[in-house]
């Protein structure tokens, strides 16, 4: 089923279920009031929320049922109790660090890096990117994120997956002038990471079909940027540290809360000829290849879009459709 969260004068929005095709909704009132409360009691509330899912393919005709407007969304999940994000992929954290003259340990290719972000409030799939200053060089990060149910601690990797309650996709912003300063001081990411959007609806894993193999996701994540694609990657080739394993990672000292939202990191391949999913990637390979980066940050007034579609080129979450503007303070 695909869920999402419709936008009104609460933090948390109203839980809704959209249709398989993205064009019809209802606001599940008689289930849960937020997408958190149903993952809360997800065993009462899953089932419930399946038969509103199946009725939305129903083309139903009644008052509760209403059109999808992708501007009145807010993230599935607007605000959250954790906000986790990974590096699954190799090739980008390779290509990365290179750029910035080291190179990937025996440790980052045995275990996976991770971070904790800002989770009091993410951006709706169509809300702007608000930045103060274009010299912050602002970037865009296509990613796959998984929402998660109830996790024990020192959960095994072999069990892991069985928490996972719903995928969406991700634009992690970065700025990426605040990154070494940032890591200077040895107490990890903060000015560098701002904004983090979802897309319109998450999605439970039974609705992937064989795309989802209980551990990745096998299929193209595409970004463009002013509608020139930026790359299109497949997110199950190269990811060196499927979901499973992340999660297992993040719990290992601690339990992890229903609710809490863990990211891939960029999508990334090895092979070059499938492009990247964020411009410093972009510029990393430009170096490599002994030109000088040519691949602008992103300035007020671009947009970008992320998506991923279905076999059949039917989008599976929505797209992530952005653009930056310049923040100015009252």
């Amino acid at each position: 089923m695909k869920l999402g969260s419709l936008k009104n004068d609460t933090r948390d929005g109203a839980l809704c279920v959209v249709a398989r095709d993205l064009k019809t909704a209802t606001v599940a009132y008689d289930v849960a009031p937020t997408l958190q409360a149903a993952l809360d009691d997800w065993a009462f509330c899953a089932p419930r929320l399946e038969a509103l899912y199946e009725q939305a393919n129903a083309s139903p005709q009644s008052s509760r049922w209403f059109e999808v407007d992708f501007t009145k969304l807010a993230a599935p999940l607007p605000r959250a109790y954790q906000w986790l994000d990974g590096s699954a992929y190799l090739s980008h954290a390779e290509r990365l660090l290179k750029a910035r003259g080291t190179e990937l340990t025996r440790e980052l290719r045995e275990e996976p890096m991770m971070y904790q972000g800002a989770s009091d409030s993410f951006l709706g799939p169509r809300d702007d990117i608000a930045v103060e200053r274009e010299d912050w060089n602002i970037d865009l990060e296509g990613e796959l994120a998984i929402v998660l149910g109830d996790v024990p601690m020192g959960v095994k990797r072999e069990k892991a997956g069985e928490h996972i309650r719903l995928l969406m996709l991700a634009n992690d912003v970065s700025l990426r002038g605040f990154v070494a300063a940032d890591l200077a001081k040895g107490f990890g990411f903060l000015h560098s990471k701002t904004w983090t959007a979802f897309s319109p609806v998450a999605v439970t894993p039974e609705e992937l079909g064989a795309a989802w193999d209980g551990r990745k996701l096998h299929l193209p994540l595409a970004v463009h940027v002013n509608d020139k694609l930026l790359g299109r990657p497949d997110a199950g080739t190269d990811m060196a540290f499927d979901f499973p394993r992340l999660v297992a990672h993040a719990a290992r000292t601690r339990p992890l809360g229903a609710g809490t939202i863990l990211g891939s990191g960029t999508v990334s391949n090895k092979d070059t000829k499938v492009g990247v999913c964020c411009i410093d990637e972009a510029r990393a390979l430009e170096s490599a290849r002994g030109k000088a980066a040519q691949t602008p940050y992103l300035r007020f007034g671009d947009r970008i879009e992320i998506e991923m579609r279905d076999a059949e080129g039917r989008s599976i979450f929505g797209a992530i459709e952005q653009r930056v503007t310049h923040h100015e303070h009252r």
